[in-house]
């Protein structure tokens, strides 16, 4: 092999991604994922790629790249190259049939969870890849893992992964999740509590109220907010105001 050949598909990559860049977007991103001294997406750089631009590269270039490359544009620190990097190992998990090849897409996402650092990273990828494998695998140990986790982005990892076992009608690991991080201090945790419940409830309105009727009162506002958004409003009022 060429030794320029190894990164020339990341090269690509890349200046596909800089033509996409929109300045306006750039000064936009790191106020929106809160890049600040302090702040939960400290230090992260943004190119000013919008997604489904990402998304096109991401389609344009999985069946070409390597993981061993792939690893090279996971680790960047432009925000854009991880996310595409992860559109793609999307694309390569979904487009293979292959168990072994599978279980080598989760095994290098598991070795690269120090780089799926924010929200949108976490969202747009766990349940797609590893929720989808411990579902259909039954290694829901993976996630609960993760759960238990001091790091945030792996306890939302954990509580999203389980959106897969939502869509196929099983629930005990999202409740299981919730729960363990019902306390959690940070609202993005929250948020993705909330969000999960109200899925459930989606696709199982009993289940929602069971779990609401017995955790609704310790529930954080925000995640109580969030879980109800979809109940008929005079339902939801009674939550609000502990009626229930």
């Amino acid at each position: 092999m060429h030794p320029l050949s190894k990164n020339s598909t990341v090269k690509e990559i890349r200046e596909a991604l800089a033509t996409l860049a929109v300045p306006e977007k750039a000064q936009f991103f790191p106020k929106f994922f809160k890049t600040g001294k302090g702040e939960y997406g400290e230090g992260d750089l943004f190119l000013g790629v919008k997604v489904p631009d990402q998304r096109l590269v991401a389609k344009d270039y999985y069946a070409k790249i390597s993981l061993e490359e792939l690893s090279d544009l996971l680790s960047s620190e432009f925000h854009e190259h991880r996310l595409t990097a992860l559109f793609i190992l999307i694309l390569k998990f979904e487009k293979s049939k292959d168990k072994t090849i599978q279980e080598n897409i989760v095994e290098f996402y598991m070795n690269h969870l120090q780089h799926i650092n924010n929200w949108d990273l976490v969202d747009s990828s766990c349940y797609k890849i590893l929720g989808r494998y411990c579902f259909e695998n039954q290694r829901e140990d993976l996630l609960r893992n993760l759960s238990y986790s001091e790091n945030m982005w792996h306890k939302r990892m954990a509580v999203v992964g389980t959106m897969h076992h939502i869509k196929k009608g099983s629930f005990e690991p999202t409740k299981e999740f919730v729960t363990q991080n019902l306390k959690h201090p940070h609202d993005l945790m929250h948020k993705a509590n909330g969000w999960l419940l109200r899925e459930m409830g989606q696709k199982n309105p009993k289940e929602l109220i069971d779990y609401l009727n017995r955790h609704y009162r310790e529930m954080p506002r925000t995640c109580l907010r969030y879980a109800i958004e979809k109940l008929d409003e005079d339902l939801r009022q009674d939550y609000l105001k502990g009626r229930i």
